[in-house]
């Protein structure tokens, strides 16, 4: 991120969040610093480590009110990791992210002392709905309801009204709204879209934003007298507020 980056995303920091640690320990360097990338646009403060080791020596050296743990790393693994700091007293809540699916490795995992466990790959509004969720576990983070004009979304019960009405929506079009929302009257591309909603694995080729995007619409715009989603010719789509 340039110095110029930094200083419009410090200038957009919320006050809740500015306070806030977050240690990401992944030895996927294009997948560390998009996950670090999304969280400094949320307003959190980052540190990135690409190795077991240097997870293990930020987090027993500095506090974190979260880790994001990879469980595949050089130099020392994952649960080695987890089990150290856990030794080592450190209270940091720890979010597990990795390729390792199978239920004896959640287990062994959730056993030492993670605190949630999300598998690669992943879609970013997931992993950023999760931190959130634990952060205010601990009493720190974003409040619970997000508003934009007539719009509620509560992160914890995952509710949708507009203007009193409520918004049944499926999974994907919620995260796709919360994402939105989060960047309102920003315009997004379709690839940011797929990144941070289906995951940076994600095919962008395919035409599955438009359509998610139409179905957000049906539910979110129509019997409104004001449509709120509005598509950029060439770009993509953004959510206004006025």
């Amino acid at each position: 991120m340039s110095k110029s980056q930094k200083t419009v995303v410090e200038s957009l920091k919320s006050p809740a969040n500015r306070e806030i640690n977050i240690l990401i320990v992944e030895d996927e360097h294009h997948v560390a610093e998009s996950i670090a990338r999304r969280m400094e646009e949320e307003g959190y403060s980052v540190d990135v480590a690409n190795d077991g080791e240097e997870g293990y020596r930020l987090a027993s050296t500095k506090k974190y009110h979260l880790i994001v743990l990879d469980l595949l790393l050089p130099r020392k693994d994952g649960l080695q990791v987890l089990r150290e700091i856990r030794r080592a007293k450190v209270q940091s809540m720890v979010l597990i992210l990795t390729a390792r699916s199978t239920v004896e490795e959640r287990v062994d995992g959730l056993r030492l002392g993670a605190d949630d466990y999300l598998t690669k790959p992943f879609a970013f509004a997931e992993l950023l709905a999760r931190v959130e969720s634990l952060l205010r576990r601990q009493g720190v983070g974003h409040g619970p309801v997000l508003k934009v004009a007539d719009v509620e979304l509560d992160i914890e019960t995952r509710a949708v009204r507009r203007a009193m009405k409520d918004i049944q929506l499926t999974a994907k079009e919620y995260l796709l709204l919360e994402f939105l929302m989060r960047n309102k009257n920003r315009i997004l591309t379709r690839r940011e879209i797929a990144e941070q909603v289906w995951g940076y694995t994600f095919d962008t080729g395919t035409n599955v934003v438009d359509v998610y995007i139409n179905y957000l619409r049906k539910s979110l715009d129509e019997g409104f007298p004001r449509r709120l989603i509005h598509t950029v010719r060439g770009v993509g789509f953004i959510l206004k507020e006025e």
